[in-house]
């Protein structure tokens, strides 16, 4: 299934639509997503769950992935996945206004020291 019409290794963009992840992620910025990006522990991702899609974070605990929320106030939609599920990681952020300075970027530093 192509939910983007780009295509499945190109970078595209999402519009955050609830406070779940709040509070890094505010209700209307919009998220960049790499379907080949290389998911880590507390990366932000895009999974497949229940037929649909759904940003969280990334916890791995002892093998296990686990998809939450930022935000305490859905604690309780704290879900584990199987790996397969992931669909890409976010990459940038950009705020609601759009406006440079509200960019963020989640790509892995490259420190080889």
């Amino acid at each position: 299934m192509d939910m983007t019409g780009c295509g499945s290794s190109e970078p595209f963009a999402l519009q955050v639509i609830d406070d779940s992840m709040e509070p890094e992620f505010k209700r209307g910025c919009i998220i960049v997503i790499d379907p080949d990006g290389v998911v880590a522990h507390q990366s932000y991702v895009l999974a497949m769950v229940e037929n649909g899609y759904i940003f969280r974070q990334l916890m791995l605990e002892s093998d296990r992935y686990y998809l939450q929320p930022l935000n305490a106030d859905y604690m309780h939609e704290r879900r584990e996945i199987s790996p397969d599920a992931i669909k890409g990681i976010v990459v940038q952020q950009a705020g609601a206004t759009g406006r440079r300075k509200d960019r963020k970027s989640y790509l892995p530093s490259n420190d080889s020291n």
